[in-house]
């Protein structure tokens, strides 16, 4: 597996048969649910538009019997019986280092921020860059769509929205509203801060209900979550006519995501993950096919990165380490280099054939996808340590991450 490119073959998150994605669809016959998959896997949010998935019914009854956790003050008693009066408790809050926010004022100064988008054959979420109409979303919510964008605001408004770049290798593309302004822009966080535990809030369209506010805390950092698959068969429900249809979608490997237990399904991609203090810090992007509550978001930091290109030049300059790789096997763990390019970053550095890369920056390597997600998150010259093994012995080299020479 090349480090630079999509993988192709061998193992992933996935197994032998990835996921599709979408899976809610317009009102309609329930269709039979899929065979589970042999594997853990991971499925793209955005909200395939064609008949009533028994996935997206039965993830409308869980929001509905779900609630949010209200907490209960119990006191003392005293000796001897007294009257007491009932008061009403604030709501619950978010607790921050500067301040308090209860859920409802932050979903109330983000949800302006967050809009639907609907396109030909699919819906997603995406999320206001500028007072303009610069908005920010996945790259699989406009893929394929052929132009055919319209773009819902908070205030029940729409307008026509045109595609300004997309960037395959991180799922995320912009696009621009047309004949708007005032929009209520996001305001920025920093990822690098999130800690496991902090709080967040997902808002976004799942199931096409625009404007949902659900809320988890920071699960985990850094994931490394292979998502997508080369071909998605999307089948039709009874009396709609036709077969299933075919769909190439492309399988993308993503390292340094954000995992969160707040609530996230179909229509949910492109949405905004954010703070206790209503600053975004990712864009939700993906979920676990057989998990419950195990979201993933792109971190904000990376999308702002990708986002600049993509509004300055329409395209974005990717970095590689010019080496292909494979997972390693029996008892070892780590990605165990085939192939080093010459004159690339790795040669330069000194890495080999047979190299066991075990650590690149501060992730260890779990396998081929690790690298191949962690590379996709440098920046033209930025320094990496990488950990490998080589005759039995460890060794630690800086790798300085360079453009393919193609994009140069």
């Amino acid at each position: 597996m090349d480090a630079n490119e999509p993988r192709t073959g061998g193992w992933s998150q996935f197994g032998d048969t990835p996921p599709s994605a979408g899976g809610f669809t317009r009102p309609g016959p329930v269709l039979p649910p899929p065979p589970p998959p042999r594997r853990t896997g991971f499925m793209l949010t955005r909200k395939a538009i064609a008949g009533l998935a028994l996935a997206a019914v039965a993830a409308m009854s869980a929001a509905a019997l779900g609630g949010g956790a209200v907490g209960a003050y119990l006191a003392g008693g005293s000796p001897q019986p007294v009257a007491t009066a009932t008061v009403s408790n604030p709501s619950p809050v978010f607790r921050t280092a500067a301040d308090q926010y209860t859920v409802a004022q932050v979903a109330e100064k983000v949800q302006p921020s967050v809009v639907m988008i609907q396109g030909q054959t699919s819906e997603g979420s995406g999320v206001v860059l500028s007072q303009d109409g610069y908005i920010l979303t996945n790259n699989h919510v406009v893929s394929g769509q052929n132009g055919g964008l319209t773009v819902k605001f908070n205030d029940g408004k729409t307008a026509k929205a045109t595609v300004v770049g997309t960037d395959p290798a991180t799922d995320l593309a912009v696009i621009k509203a047309e004949g708007v302004s005032g929009l209520a822009k996001v305001a920025l966080g920093d990822s690098d801060q999130l800690k496991v535990g902090d709080d967040v809030l997902a808002i976004g369209s799942p199931l096409g209900l625009d404007g949902t506010v659900t809320s988890g805390i920071i699960s985990a950092l850094d994931r490394t979550v292979t998502s997508g698959s080369g071909q998605d068969e999307q089948q039709l429900p009874p009396g709609w006519g036709g077969q299933g249809q075919q769909q190439q979608q492309e399988t993308t490997t993503l390292g340094g995501m954000i995992q969160t237990d707040a609530a996230i399904n179909p229509g949910n991609s492109g949405g905004a993950l954010v703070n206790a203090a209503g600053e975004l810090v990712g864009i939700n992007s993906a979920v676990a096919a057989d998990g419950v509550n195990l979201g993933f978001a792109i971190p904000v930091n990376t999308a702002k990165h990708v986002s600049e290109q993509l509004i300055s030049k329409g395209t974005v300059s990717h970095v590689y380490l010019g080496v292909s790789v494979t997972d390693a096997s029996g008892d070892a763990t780590g990605a165990l280099v085939r192939q080093v390019t010459q004159g690339s970053p790795a040669e330069k550095a000194g890495l080999k054939q047979g190299d066991l890369i075990t650590k690149i920056g501060e992730t260890p390597v779990q396998g081929g996808d690790t690298v191949v997600g962690q590379v996709r998150g440098y920046k033209v010259g930025q320094q990496v340590a990488v950990t490998y093994q080589r005759d039995g012995e460890e060794k630690t080299v800086t790798v300085t991450m360079e453009e393919p020479k193609q994009q140069q």
